[in-house]
């Protein structure tokens, strides 16, 4: 159909404009149509209004080849896309009797009416082909309109990625639009900041002039992507580099791709046949919702146990208080005590605790806020760490459960002791 690849993405939403809700799904997009060569030329954020979204819809017609928008697809009155799109177009909209079966046959199928406002999301410009959504009532839609490409997605991720990922990307890729192969390698790293990051690998970059290099750092993690735009290196190459990067971090290499450290130390527990448990304090269960988001946990993840005050981790974790009261509740002591405890008590090879001041208030002189105390329980014996951490209470917590992962993740790299055979 003689379409390039210059995309362009509208997001729709006033909870996006007022801060009520993050926008996610550029990070999301970007990622997934970065991985096959074809990159975001510009990105708009526009209210729910018909008029605005129709003039943003006009502006990226006329420079972009494919055109892609999130949002605005629910069946209550401030959801417009469709109408937009229609008029941009200059199309009417019409009724899918398809699509109103579908709607009624999920309502059925979860048990709830379906009230007459759900049959607006029958409704599609002309010309338009349905992307069926298996996780709401929100069809997405496919537009060829005078040689472009208009997909219309729903807002929520749950119903956007799996659309995205089944129905759009299989299209595009039909299409000739998407690189055959992965033109971008991703490294993943911990425990070394993004500037020193780039002092690090500059010695090894500077062998290699015309390859694009990206980083990308968040609590206390740091993504670096090389990729080559002018074709300049294979995926060959890019992989080999890529190894030689990872060689030249040594410990701070976390994996390629962007494995979370949960998954890694998972795996690793899963072939030494270990199992974790972990017993936190002011990152509130944190921690443990890191193992309970993969699926199969149960292998390698006894449990967890939140001890927010020094009752809890006196009767929860049997603590002895004179220790509480001698050394504090954000001490080494403390989460050495919390770290021993909870392996005890889940019959755990393998413990982390953490405890300390988030913020904004609390602290003292000797552990002011954003001071951390991370417990590791192992076969071999129990340590603890301070860290200290700048920021919001949110990303202070988030940093310290990187940091007791990343800790946990260098220990579990080390070979395992051989087995005594006296």
């Amino acid at each position: 159909m003689g379409c390039g690849r210059n995309l362009e993405v509208i997001t729709i939403g006033n909870e996006l404009l007022t801060g009520r809700t993050s926008d996610r799904h550029l990070l999301y997009i970007g990622r997934q149509l970065s991985n096959y060569g074809v990159h975001i030329q510009r990105s708009v954020v526009v209210t729910d209004d018909a008029k605005a979204i129709e003039r943003e819809i006009l502006e990226s017609l006329r420079q972009a080849d494919i055109v892609l928008t999130t949002g605005g697809l629910g069946p209550t009155s401030d959801d417009c896309t469709r109408e937009a799109i229609a008029r941009a177009v200059g199309v009417e909209l019409v009724h899918d009797d398809e699509t109103a079966k579908l709607l009624a046959a999920y309502f059925k199928r979860v048990n709830r009416p379906m009230t007459p406002n759900n049959l607006k999301q029958a409704r599609k410009p002309a010309g338009a082909e349905t992307l069926p959504n298996h996780n709401g009532t929100a069809p997405g839609l496919w537009l060829e309109h005078e040689g472009k490409i208009l997909i219309v997605l729903p807002g929520p991720p749950e119903e956007l990625h799996p659309m995205f990922e089944n129905a759009v990307l299989p299209r595009l890729k039909n299409l000739g639009l998407l690189d055959d192969e992965n033109p971008v390698v991703e490294l993943r790293t911990a425990g070394v900041g993004e500037s020193m990051l780039e002092t690090t690998l500059d010695p090894v970059l500077a062998k290699y002039p015309g390859l694009d290099v990206g980083y990308r750092a968040q609590n206390a993690i740091v993504d670096f992507r090389i990729s080559s735009s002018n074709g300049e290196y294979s995926r060959e190459d890019l992989e080999k580099i890529a190894e030689e990067c990872a060689e030249t971090l040594g410990e701070d290499f976390v994996g390629f791709g962007c494995h979370t450290l949960s998954r890694i130390i998972s795996e690793k527990l899963r072939q030494r046949e270990q199992v974790l448990a972990v017993a936190e304090s002011c990152t509130g269960g944190l921690l443990a919702s890191c193992f309970t988001d993969i699926p199969g946990a149960s292998k390698t993840f006894a449990g967890g146990v939140v001890t927010y005050t020094n009752a809890a981790k006196v009767q929860l974790l049997e603590i002895p208080e004179c220790l509480l009261r001698q050394h504090g509740a954000v001490s080494p002591e403390a989460a050495v005590a919390m770290a021993t405890a909870v392996a005890e008590r889940l019959s755990s090879e393998y413990a982390l605790s953490l405890t300390g001041f988030a913020g904004p208030d609390g602290g003292d002189r000797d552990n002011p806020v954003g001071t951390i105390h991370i417990g590791l329980h192992t076969p071999e014996g129990v340590w603890s760490r301070r860290v200290n951490f700048q920021g919001n209470r949110t990303s202070v917590k988030n940093r310290a459960v990187n940091a007791a992962l990343d800790w946990l993740r260098r220990e579990l790299a080390k070979p395992t002791p051989a087995l005594s055979t006296t």
